[in-house]
């Protein structure tokens, strides 16, 4: 059952609408479903493997992208809800999930404001999705509040000694400045941090690191694949005067040619994620 929400006669965004709208704008450039499946599909994987989805479980995957986490918790036989605030996004998942023989419901929303009640899912995962919402404590309670006792946890997240602190870096000078109170995307990578969020709230937490690869035929291939596909780096880059423009793609390339790690002509990025595995207190 949705959450019920008030309504009002003000067609007027509210503050708290503004932002969400920022976002969705943002992540709906480019071509996500095509980012994802060359770059990060496999991660989705991983986390329902690690999480240990089970057949008949009632899953929602958080900020789901075009489905990389929610298409295969579906495989296995789960019931699955995939959430993004990027409804663009559902156009290719649905389409995705046919070409795999699977269903799944696909809802519009905020990872910080979840339209469920208490306590209706098993397990409550995200893919690096829900590192991006700007207030860390929401999203984490929100993901608490709508998981089952009992239930479980499931996260990947970039940190912020991997490539990913210096990949969020170099949009800094050119990207719109975040809310004040905004927190960042690689914070969730810290250990500390996540315990914090999380609390006493649960009765066993697991963290581990790894390191993921993203491969490209070279630096300028994988510099010119994010900007025609990756939505915020497609949107800067469509922001910024001529100028600015050619000097953002500057530095990306440049990014791009110090982190390469490749060899035999190919280019690979390694990404360090930190797996985060908890089980709410069953009262």
């Amino acid at each position: 059952m949705n959450k019920q929400t008030d309504s009002s006669d003000d067609p007027s965004p509210t503050r708290a609408d503004l932002p969400r709208a920022s976002a969705r704008a943002i992540w709906s450039q480019g071509d996500y479903h095509r980012f994802a499946t060359q770059l990060v599909w496999e991660l989705g994987a991983l986390l329902v493997r690690r999480v240990a989805v089970a057949r008949g479980e009632r899953v929602l995957d958080v900020a789901a992208g075009t489905g990389n986490t929610a298409i295969r918790a579906a495989e296995v036989g789960a019931n699955v809800t995939a959430l993004d605030i990027t409804p663009e996004h559902f156009v290719a998942g649905r389409r995705e999930a046919a070409s795999r023989g699977v269903q799944l419901e696909w809802v519009e929303g905020d990872a910080e404001a979840l339209p469920f009640e208490d306590a209706q899912f098993d397990v409550v995962t995200s893919s690096v999705g829900v590192i991006f919402a700007p207030h860390h404590q929401q999203v984490a309670d929100e993901m608490l509040r709508v998981c089952k006792p009992g239930g479980r946890i499931g996260m990947l997240n970039f940190t912020a000694e991997g490539l990913a602190g210096a990949f969020f870096e170099l949009f800094g000078p050119y990207a719109p400045a975040p809310p004040a109170d905004a927190l960042p995307p690689v914070l969730w990578g810290d250990e500390a941090h996540v315990r914090q969020l999380f609390g006493d709230r649960l009765v066993s937490l697991e963290l581990e690191r790894g390191v993921y690869t993203e491969r490209a035929d070279s630096p300028r291939a994988y510099r010119d694949f994010f900007l025609e596909t990756f939505g915020p780096a497609v949107a800067i880059h469509r922001s910024l005067e001529p100028e600015l423009a050619a000097k953002f793609a500057q530095d990306f390339l440049d990014f791009a040619l110090r982190s390469d790690r490749g060899s035999s002509g190919a280019s690979e990025y390694h990404y360090e994620y930190l797996l985060v595995l908890g089980r709410k207190r069953a009262a």
